[in-house]
Parts: structure tokens; C-alpha cells; sequence
């Protein structure tokens, strides 16, 4: 397994912070690294990706392989249903390489590479899950084991930055006209790849990044609030975010960035009656939504999140005591199992194979949600009643 390596102060992964609001670069660095259950997941995931993909290359023999799988079988984080998501990935990484073979017979997979962009950056590098390196394209692949929101890889200045610390290293191989960078979110059955020119990612590098990584390292530019605050480790204590998000008089940009915690005192006195401010406002433009049609600019009415429920829990505990399964491995105490933890027993393909008809997923609470949401809109009763009148 590839040893641990330290983050860079201009990560790629925290790119689409440094780039939006460079001076927070060096202001994160007053706090700790952040852990948490759900980073030990993915980077447990990491680690039986690799394991597998090793060994489909040739880089690890069966003995050790068989050795390795044993070892992280018994960490907590393996499951069934891991296993399934991590060979979906595989499969996806595959395809690829035998892509490449097309253009390439001796071509370069890298797994788990460092990826060294600091021409452009000061002292930056990244970590590639895969870099592929054949003739004519340049492929990076990233797994993303979270189970949040989808990631684009369009305009993804992680990949890019990735894509160009392959380019700076490698290009002397192999003839590279496209970088091409992949994200594959397997628990979400998301993938999605941009495509660069080498010329087109080099220009980016000169024009954007350089100016930017230079003012980031020297902790200057100008605080920027948005969503590259969400992973940021002095969110709770910016200065700027509390600007934009309480519109404060007294917080002015002259005095130090960070909040003093009489300050903090001052916000959470506030918070409670904005809280309820905007969820009078939330819950009222939902009800003039739903109930009566309205269209406010840059929202619409989508169908929520709902969790999926078995139509038949008998039927379901009948199914799988005939193929075998033990009572503790599907029951709860006096209850079965849950559709999540039944999927993690099983595995994804297994639970689909034989509980496919047993679950259903009813239809989500409507929320609102804005214009750009990838969810379908759905019609207000009003509205559905006024379509149904005039079509009639």
C-alpha cells in the first residue's frame, strides 16, 4: 500500500478554495487537520481500490494480494457491499486502460501517484488514484467514495491540477495532445469526465493559477465567502463568512480575520431569530409553491429526498433464510434489518438480485431547490388542476 503523504499548503484537492479566496490558504493553517468517520471511509476505500487494481496490473502477486485482502477484511470499514462499489470502479478504470492499450501497448499506469504542479504553483503536489499515460491522451481517474452530491469534473481545477502535475511529469514519454479527467462517485453511480487540449491546460496554468497561487502562498488577496467555505477549517470563525452571511455592521474588513469569541456570542444572540426568519420565509414560498403555483426566480418545485422501504419485511426474511442466510446476519433485535445496513450485508448486487422486488423508493416531500438542481420539476396541485382544466 502507498505510504501516507502530507497535504500541500496549495492542495489540489482545497484548489477550489485557495483559487476563490486566497488569502484563506494561509489563514487555515492556525487550525488543526479535520477527521472524521466519513474521510476513514474513503480513505479506507482508497486502499482496497488500490489493493485490487495492484493486482489486476500485475503489480502484486496472488500470495500477496490474498495476504492484503485478508488484512483489510478485518477493518471495520470492509463490506460486502464496499466490494461491490469498489469493482464497479474497477471495471470503470479497466475499460480505460484497455482504451489506451488501443492507441499505446507500452503504456504507464500510475496508482496512488504524487503529482507535482509546483511550476505553477509553490511547492504543490497531489495524490492521482490513477494516471494513465499512453500516446495521444493523458487520462486522470478519481474515486470518490462519499455518498453526498455529485461531482462535476467540468471545469474541476482538482483535476486540472492533477492533470497538470501528469502533464508537467510525463509529457516527456509520450506524445499528449488531451488531458482527459474522470471523478467516478460509484455510490451514487456518477461519472463524469471533462476534456482539456495540453495547450488549453498549460494557458490556464500561466493565466490563472500562477496569479492566484501566488498571492495564496503569501496570504494576500481579498477574503471571498461562498460554497468553497463548506470544508474550510476557519468556517466557523471567518470573518468574511459571518459577513456575508449576517451582514453585521460592526465586523469590519481592517480588523483581524478571524472572530474573537465575545464576537461568536454576539452571532449566536442573532442566530436563533434568523433561523426562524428564514424558515418563516422557506416554509411560506414552499406553500405559495406547491399549493398555489407560484414561480419565484431562480427556484422550482422538485420532488425531495425520500428513503426507500420494503413492501414486504416477511417476505424479504422469507427470501433470504431459503438462500442461507443466518437470522442474526438480516435480523435486528425483533426487527429486520434496514435497507442500508441489509445492502452493506449482502452487497449491492446480491441485495438487487434477490430483494429488487420487495423495495420501493415513495415519492420525496416537494422542497424547493434552485434552478440549477438536476432533479426534474414537478407540478403544484394548483398547477396540475389548471393543466387538467385546460386540457379539457
Amino acid at each position: 500500500m502507498s505510504a501516507p503523504q502530507a497535504h500541500a499548503v496549495l492542495s489540489a484537492s482545497g484548489s477550489g478554495r485557495w483559487m476563490a479566496c486566497p488569502p484563506s490558504a494561509q489563514l487555515e493553517r492556525q487550525f488543526p487537520d479535520e477527521t472524521s468517520e466519513y474521510a476513514a471511509e474513503g480513505t479506507f476505500a482508497h486502499s482496497l481500490a488500490e489493493l485490487h487494481l495492484a493486482h489486476y496490473l500485475g503489480y502484486t502477486g496472488m500470495i500477496v494480494f490474498n495476504q492484503n485482502l485478508k488484512k483489510l477484511k478485518g477493518n471495520p470499514h470492509y463490506s460486502q457491499d464496499m466490494e461491490d462499489y469498489i469493482q464497479d470502479y474497477r471495471d470503470l478504470v479497466i475499460e480505460r486502460i484497455n482504451e489506451a492499450r488501443t492507441r499505446t501497448k507500452d503504456l504507464i499506469v500510475l496508482l496512488e501517484q504524487r503529482l507535482d504542479y509546483s511550476p505553477w504553483v509553490p511547492d504543490g503536489f497531489g495524490t492521482g488514484d490513477v494516471v494513465i499515460i499512453a500516446d495521444k491522451t493523458l487520462d486522470i481517474i478519481d474515486l470518490k467514495y462519499g455518498k453526498g452530491v455529485p461531482v462535476s469534473a467540468e471545469n474541476n481545477s482538482q483535476m486540472r491540477l492533477y492533470g497538470l502535475g501528469a502533464l508537467h511529469q510525463f509529457e516527456h514519454l509520450y506524445d499528449i495532445e488531451t488531458v482527459r479527467m474522470t471523478i467516478t462517485q460509484p455510490r451514487l453511480d456518477s461519472v463524469s469526465t471533462a476534456e482539456m487540449t495540453a495547450e488549453e491546460l498549460l494557458a490556464w496554468a500561466e493565466k490563472v493559477v500562477k496569479p492566484l497561487a501566488k498571492m495564496a502562498i503569501a496570504g494576500e488577496g481579498t477574503f471571498s465567502a461562498g460554497d468553497h467555505c463548506r470544508f474550510c477549517k476557519a468556517r466557523y470563525t471567518c470573518r468574511e463568512r459571518a459577513n456575508a452571511n449576517l451582514k453585521m455592521a460592526q465586523y469590519d474588513f481592517r480588523e483581524p480575520p478571524l472572530l474573537s469569541h465575545d464576537e461568536i456570542a454576539a452571532v449566536l444572540s442573532k442566530a436563533e431569530e434568523l433561523q426562524k426568519w428564514t424558515s418563516d420565509v422557506q416554509n411560506y414560498a414552499l406553500e405559495q409553491a406547491e399549493k398555489h403555483g407560484v414561480k419565484f426566480p431562480g427556484w422550482k418545485l422538485v420532488e425531495g429526498r425520500s428513503n426507500r422501504k420494503y413492501t414486504d419485511k416477511d417476505a424479504v426474511a422469507t427470501i433470504l433464510l431459503a438462500e442461507g442466510y443466518k437470522e442474526g446476519d438480516i435480523y435486528k433485535p425483533k426487527e429486520i434489518l434496514g435497507i442500508t445496513d441489509m445492502e452493506k450485508t449482502l452487497g449491492k448486487k446480491r441485495f438487487n438480485q434477490l430483494l429488487h422486488d420487495h423495495v420501493i423508493k415513495p415519492a420525496g416531500k416537494p422542497t424547493l431547490a434552485p434552478e440549477t438542481d438536476k432533479r426534474t420539476e414537478i407540478n403544484s396541485i394548483d398547477s396540475a388542476k389548471a393543466d387538467f382544466n385546460e386540457a379539457v
